[in-house]
């Protein structure tokens, strides 16, 4: 190795000459010093910093001593074992994490003894147990090690699940321990191309009850980190698309079942937030992480071509759509929130934020029966209600942008005439435009503060964008250049007004180099940027 080569050995400032390897001369003599005692114990060598070190560089005396059968059930009960309340600080943190570290070092004898040993193997997985403390400290570590048997050891753990599937119950029992969560997903086949048959594994997977147990997890009973851990295992099932536990996670029955908890009578809509994320992860799978309310510039795709999708899947969404939009409503809820520009009497809420993604998603798919669902329904009219009724939601306004395009571009002649028409988009955009600042319309949820000049609406470049693409349709669309040909005030607006503006909001001929392109398409000052984060990080903690 390089760093043994005396040319490249470096001098102390008293003229003594190191090499690169004389820390691990160090480390290894301190760790032999402790295997030469007559009766050394393992506690004498976790305590050794050094033993990682002389792990990974494959120590033979130091490894022949772990890889024993005594050596490793001690090692792992550092992992599994909850220390004695009056236990030293090495008992409770030094030695589970070097015991950890150890199995980690992927040493093959050392693994090796462990999974042919099936005593050892109940033994690790006795952490599972319902009767003990799992603190997420050992969650974690017990975690390491089972990763790194599905990594090192795929066969025999495998073999070890199947044998004992009552594992599946206690990994699903501590769903809500993110550590014990990262188990599940690796086991889904989340990285299936580890496993050496891994559609014998997948089907073998979908065949147990593993995913109905799962999918019982998103019952309102449950806390929501339950929730959050159980729909990110799911929503990894549907990232890994297709296997069979995801066809099987996408069939009426599954859907079905995970849309009646999502609508389960609960004052906390933990449930429901987290079901629908699973609901969006099924029709658009390349979809980001289903955090609830996580929204980044960077993440806006407004002009993403339709998603296929099987039609079975939207069709089992259906029936108890009607359920989800009435939650739509906000007029019962009497909760205030004050914020920096005034009042939101009520706040939207992350759970209709949450439908109207899901309703954006729902589009996208260009399922007719779905399309004619919102329209008799009258959601898209609401939703388009919500987007100027919130003023400064910008995670709603995306959503609701993506909506509105999904209509325009849609093949039926009837989606394009109910967004234009029936709800009336052209004349709402033309009346804003005439009213540009935050009303103070007592029956709106977005109330400017009392006695203050009220601030402008922070939709307009979402509208600019809207207009812009209603033009660039026009031009393809004898449909959309009727309806913008039939508004009197639609030519003047868009020769007067969002022709000076486009020019304005090009930052290609800014020479001062403080625009911000976001998403491709949109363009904002550094400042409006800026100030649509904090609004953005306001609404986030505030929900």
């Amino acid at each position: 190795m390089f760093w043994k080569l005396t040319a490249l050995s470096s001098s102390s400032p008293v003229g003594l000459k190191f090499s690169l390897s004389d820390n691990h001369r160090v480390s290894w003599f301190r760790v032999e010093s402790v295997l030469d005692k007559e009766n050394f114990t393992l506690e004498e060598l976790l305590d050794e910093e050094e033993i990682i070190q002389e792990c990974k560089a494959l120590n033979s005396r130091l490894i022949n001593f772990l890889r024993d059968r005594a050596q490793v059930e001690q090692l792992l009960q550092y992992i599994i074992e909850e220390p004695q309340e009056d236990a030293d600080s090495k008992r409770t943190f030094k030695f589970p994490f070097v015991a950890c570290e150890i199995f980690t070092c992927e040493i093959d004898v050392i693994l090796k003894t462990l999974v042919e040993e099936e005593e050892l193997m109940n033994l690790l997985f006795s952490f599972l147990e319902p009767n003990r403390p799992h603190s997420a400290l050992l969650a974690g570590y017990f975690s390491k090690v089972v990763v790194c048997l599905m990594l090192r050891k795929t066969i025999p753990l495998m073999n070890y699940v199947k044998a004992h599937q009552d594992v599946f119950k206690q990994l699903v029992d501590l769903i809500g321990i993110t550590s014990i969560m990262e188990v599940l997903v690796r086991l889904v086949g989340a990285d299936d191309h580890l496993y050496p048959n891994s559609l014998d594994v997948m089907q073998w997977l979908a065949d147990s009850n593993l995913l109905e147990m799962i999918v019982d997890k998103l019952n309102t009973s449950n806390p929501p980190e339950v929730h959050a851990n159980a729909a990110e295992t799911l929503c990894s099932i549907t990232r890994n698309a297709p296997s069979p536990l995801a066809t099987k996670l996408s069939s009426p029955s599954f859907v079905a079942r995970i849309f009646g908890h999502a609508l389960e009578d609960s004052h906390s809509k933990s449930a429901l937030v987290h079901s629908l994320s699973v609901c969006i992860s099924l029709l658009d799978p390349k979809r980001s992480t289903p955090s609830p309310v996580m929204y980044s510039f960077r993440s806006q795709h407004v002009y993403e071509s339709p998603i296929n999708v099987d039609p079975d899947t939207v069709g089992a969404m259906l029936p108890k759509l009607g359920e989800l939009l009435m939650l739509l409503n906000v007029s019962s809820n009497e909760n205030i929130l004050p914020t920096t520009y005034g009042q939101l009497r009520p706040p939207l809420g992350k759970h209709r934020l949450k439908i109207v993604e899901f309703l954006a998603v729902l589009l996208k798919t260009g399922n007719e029966a779905a399309e004619k669902e919102l329209m008799s329904s009258g959601t898209i009219h609401r939703v388009l209600d919500l987007f100027f009724e919130y003023s400064y939601n910008n995670a709603l306004h995306h959503h609701v942008e993506s909506i509105i395009y999904s209509c325009l571009e849609s093949k039926r002649n009837v989606v394009v005439d109910h967004l234009l028409l029936d709800c009336n988009l052209i004349e709402k955009i033309l009346q804003t435009e005439k009213n540009p600042t935050l009303s103070g319309v007592l029956n709106q949820p977005t109330l400017p503060t009392s006695g203050r000049q009220a601030p402008r609406a922070g939709y307009f470049g979402h509208l600019t964008r809207i207009s812009n693409k209603l033009i660039q349709l026009g031009n393809s669309d004898n449909r959309i250049q009727t309806r913008l040909q039939e508004n009197n005030e639609w030519s003047e607006w868009q020769t007067t007004v969002l022709q000076e503006r486009n020019i304005v909001e090009n930052v290609y001929r800014w020479a001062c180099g403080y625009g911000i392109i976001l998403s491709g398409q949109t363009y904002m000052t550094r400042l409006e940027f800026l100030h649509a984060k904090a609004i953005d990080l306001l609404y986030l903690r505030t929900l």
